[in-house]
């Protein structure tokens, strides 16, 4: 791969497809509304990339002493730190822009998105627990960025369960870190604030709560009316089931350093989101 492509971090996009979560939990499946969040989608994905580079950037010194990012672009030394702010800037530039034209509800989230994230970039990923809290804050924006394309409000109940979501994948990539450390390898300044007791159990707790979350979700009364069917809870089986995976990948195999990787790799999670998905359509359409 292209350093620059590898710079972007293209397999991070998967993390953006939370701006397709407004219009199918509100079953809005018009091709004017698809072709906007997909055009939202696209813009999202530039100004993560712009964030990903400020942030290798902010962290060369440390990407060189880790096992694993000392091979990125910035920290190997393939691509060069004038060239790494030319493209920080072409690609915010494009993503701002092209959010002011689309809609002004688009541009406010993706403003607050960028400089809550460099401010994390520079800052704030350092202080344990408010880092991971701006990583889920971060999929709640998305959320709202793909809903700017919609006209019903977001609902509340997939912000909490997304919300819940990153913070429970937020807490296995920071189990990774400390796994590392415990080995005598240097990862995070902020990884002192963390401990494998700590996280576990702040693991299994959020497990829990996502859950319960999902299924008061499925069996809430604005929702069975609004989608008229009472038989969402049977989907509630496939996100356990990918709960129970993630924590067996995390607890027990030990790979959890990066979600994404995690995802694209891990054929059981595919095939339980496969029929989450499909299942939740099928009831929702009573077909």
């Amino acid at each position: 791969m292209s350093p620059i492509l590898k710079l972007m971090r293209l397999h991070q996009y998967i993390k953006n497809f939370f701006v397709f979560a407004p219009m199918l939990f509100s079953f809005q499946f018009s091709l004017e509304i698809f072709f906007e969040v997909t055009l939202i989608f696209l813009l999202f994905s530039l100004l993560a990339s712009s964030i990903y580079i400020f942030n290798d950037l902010m962290d060369i010194n440390e990407d060189k002493k880790h096992p694993s990012k000392k091979f990125r672009p910035l920290a190997s030394g393939t691509v060069s730190t004038k060239t790494a702010y030319t493209l920080i800037f072409l690609f915010s530039l494009l993503s701002l822009g092209g959010a002011f034209f689309l809609n002004q509800e688009l541009f406010f989230i993706l403003s607050i998105y960028f400089f809550l994230n460099l401010a994390y970039s520079l800052k704030l990923k350092h202080i344990p627990l408010i880092d991971i809290f701006i990583i889920a804050v971060g999929f709640v924006l998305r959320l709202g960025a793909g809903n700017s394309a919609l006209d019903a409000p977001l609902s509340m109940w997939i912000v909490i369960m997304t919300f819940l979501l990153a913070l429970f994948l937020a807490l296995a990539k920071r189990r990774d870190d400390v796994l590392l450390a415990s080995q005598g390898k240097e990862t995070r300044k902020n990884i002192d604030g963390y401990n494998l007791e700590f996280i576990n159990a702040t693991m299994v707790l959020m497990s829990a709560v996502i859950v319960v979350s999902y299924i008061l979700y499925c069996v809430s009364p604005e929702v069975t009316l609004r989608l008229h069917t009472r038989y969402l809870y049977i989907t509630s089986f496939f996100v356990i089931l990918g709960i129970l995976r993630y924590m067996q990948i995390t607890f027990v195999e030990e790979k959890s350093g990066s979600p994404t990787k995690v995802l694209l790799k891990d054929k059981f999670l595919q095939a339980t989101i496969l029929l989450w998905i499909t299942s939740f359509y099928f009831i929702v359409k009573g077909v």
